[in-house]
């Protein structure tokens, strides 16, 4: 049974940093890009931050770039997720999801997996 799930999610006062962890069971994460998801209250879950599964290839959502930072680690069937210089509008959920290698990254509609989601609570 595949399974994603995210930890790290934490209440945190603007400026500060949090990393987030997706872990990886059931399948083997160097096959499929992961993709991390917002959804903030009452808003569509967005794309923020996207790799390939080789690592080649990656996308940020513009109001993350320079603060967020994507990685991820196969050996250890992780992909993180370096969240700097937090705003209170980056409060949401997290999601981290699995796609095809073929599959545009942080394309909404080509996720094949789901994580569960954590809550990030940045106040100000």
């Amino acid at each position: 049974q595949v399974q994603l799930v995210e930890y790290g999610g934490a209440l945190v006062q603007s400026g500060e940093s949090l990393k987030l962890s997706c872990i990886a069971y059931g399948l083997t994460l160097d096959s499929y890009s992961i993709n991390w998801f917002r959804q903030a209250p009452g808003k569509d879950r967005e794309g923020v931050a996207c790799i390939s599964n080789n690592e080649d290839n990656t996308y940020y959502v513009d109001s993350v770039k320079g603060r967020f930072t994507i990685s991820r680690d196969n050996a250890k069937n992780t992909v993180y997720l370096q969240m700097n210089t937090l705003k209170p509008e980056d409060t949401a959920i997290y999601y981290c999801a699995a796609a095809s290698p073929f599959a545009t990254l942080c394309n909404y509609y080509a996720m094949d997996y789901w994580g569960e989601g954590t809550p990030v609570t940045v106040s100000s």
